[in-house]
């Protein structure tokens, strides 16, 4: 991916640069927002890291403009604002998702995969099984044509599941993914999967000894 960081923090925006490189991204850096938004009109990215309080032009308004001229991208925000304000504007000038300093690179890396996934694979049906299908459109699991009620959080099982087919999906990724950065021990995860692999009507979820778990593709 081609990507733009925001960042005025000069060892938090070289410990970023340098981590995304090592993930094969492309990475463009900046400490002044208003230089950032003036060579964005002329440059395209596949994702914008974006802080808000930086010098120039701020976050949040350099978002605001962008929309102003059409220019549109994935956005995450990493800030250690916390004011739900804030974190709402950010959300309602449409970004994917906000990270809130101090976080773990690692983190940063499952967001953009989430990113590169929801680019990648288009929004139609997941085949999961014989009988069941993920409607990743409407976040909905589906049995024999019929969708079946699920919590919030077997839904985000299943959505982080369903996007990993043949792939195991590994607790810290459960943590983070579905438990939104709160603390949560491994059996505390193994129960809430348990509850949900008994309340489905074929054993689509393989519980893989020592790492994780998966749903292997038909």
């Amino acid at each position: 991916m081609k990507i733009l960081l925001l960042e005025d923090e000069v060892m938090l925006n070289e410990s970023i640069q340098e981590f995304l490189e090592s993930e094969g991204h492309s990475v463009d850096t900046y400490f002044d927002g208003l230089k950032a938004f003036d060579d964005l009109k002329s440059k395209s990215y596949d994702l914008l890291i974006l802080d808000i309080n930086v010098p120039g032009l701020d976050g949040l308004t350099f978002l605001e403009r962008l929309h102003e001229l059409k220019i549109h991208a994935p956005t995450i925000y990493i800030s250690a604002l916390v004011d739900i304000e804030d974190i709402s504007r950010a959300y309602n000038l449409g970004c994917y998702d906000y990270l809130k300093k101090p976080f773990h690179l690692k983190e940063l890396a499952l967001r953009l995969d989430r990113i590169k996934l929801s680019n990648e694979v288009p929004r139609v049906h997941l085949r999961l099984s014989k009988n069941y299908s993920y409607d990743q459109e409407h976040n909905t699991l589906i049995f024999q044509g019929e969708s079946q009620v699920l919590t919030k959080r077997q839904s985000q099982i299943i959505d982080l599941l369903a996007r990993n087919r043949g792939r195991v999906v590994d607790f810290e990724q459960f943590s983070l993914y579905v438990w939104d950065e709160n603390i949560v021990d491994n059996a505390t995860i193994r129960a809430e999967i348990n509850r949900l692999k008994k309340s489905l009507h074929e054993d689509v979820i393989i519980n893989v000894r020592g790492m994780g778990y998966m749903i292997d593709k038909p």
